[in-house]
């Protein structure tokens, strides 16, 4: 099943994509929750919602704007360093330990919405990655049950801010510019995907290829991930994780190439669909309030 967050005559909902068209699930079983967050963390949301999916009117995809899937994720947290390749390229040593950072969820953006240029940095990159929801509320999961808590994949591009990002020892603030997110276009449930560790990922700038991989390459795997978080910290029903990215980021090339106003990238996973976001100037006017 693929869940998607969509906006339809001004006002946003989600729904069940079927084909080319989406079920709104507000009008197909309004007993359930309207956002996300809440229907993942309601144990018998999945099964009304498969129910309901096969036989309600859709309305067409093409009217609608799918939304980030989950609009507003309590955590969102990324895996550096994840597949050997971009490792070997980043010219860094294998890790020892998973490596994690914050993105803040002001950075989420919509599948086919437009990423910024920083007024304050041109050192613009693209990350094509898997990512996964949580769905269920845990702590101490072993990797073995792990399977249990993801409620889903979807696509994501962990867009960073390379000056930014390396010139402190921590990621966080070079990972989390506005609208350096992009997730999507709607999350593939579990069932339907199978085993998440066999789906080619790739990437393209205005249409080159530039990231060709497979997430059987990754060094840490989904379940390895939440093993080992979920022995620091619950992880709640919403978290996104970001698993990590290949080889072929712009950085790495020789010369590295930099995202400008105008690109295009567009990500795409097996079974999962693709995003795909044009580089737009930021709009550095003062907000206050």
């Amino acid at each position: 099943m693929k869940l998607a967050t969509f906006t339809h005559q001004g006002a946003t909902r989600i729904g069940v994509v079927r084909d080319d068209g989406i079920v709104d699930l507000a009008a197909a079983a309004p007993e359930l929750p309207r956002e996300m967050i809440g229907f993942l963390g309601d144990a018998k949301a999945m099964a009304r919602a498969r129910d309901v999916a096969g036989t309600a009117k859709a309305i067409p995809l093409a009217e609608v704007t799918l939304r980030a899937p989950i609009l507003n994720p309590g955590k969102i947290l990324a895996i550096g360093l994840n597949y050997r390749d971009h490792v070997e390229e980043s010219g860094m040593k294998l890790p020892e330990h998973q490596v994690w950072f914050n993105k803040q969820h002001n950075c989420v953006q919509d599948p086919y919405g437009t990423i910024n240029l920083p007024a304050v940095s041109s050192m613009l990159d693209y990350e094509a990655e898997m990512c996964f929801v949580i769905g269920k509320r845990c702590k101490h999961v072993p990797a073995e049950r792990a399977h249990e808590v993801i409620a889903g994949y979807f696509v994501g591009n962990d867009v960073s801010v390379r000056d930014w990002q390396l010139r402190t020892n921590t990621w966080q603030i070079g990972k989390s510019f506005d609208t350096h997110g992009p997730i999507g276009p709607w999350i593939v449930t579990s069932d339907e995907v199978g085993d998440p560790h066999a789906l080619g990922i790739r990437a393209w700038v205005n249409g080159e290829l530039r990231q060709n991989s497979n997430t059987k390459h990754l060094i840490f795997n989904c379940f390895d991930e939440i093993a080992h978080l979920t022995q620091a910290f619950t992880l709640d029903v919403g978290d996104i994780i970001f698993t990590g990215t290949s080889s072929g980021v712009g950085m790495a090339m020789k010369p590295p190439v930099t995202l400008k106003v105008g690109d295009v990238v567009k990500v795409e996973i097996d079974k999962l669909g693709y995003i795909e976001n044009r580089v737009v100037p930021e709009n550095a006017e003062t907000v206050i309030g």
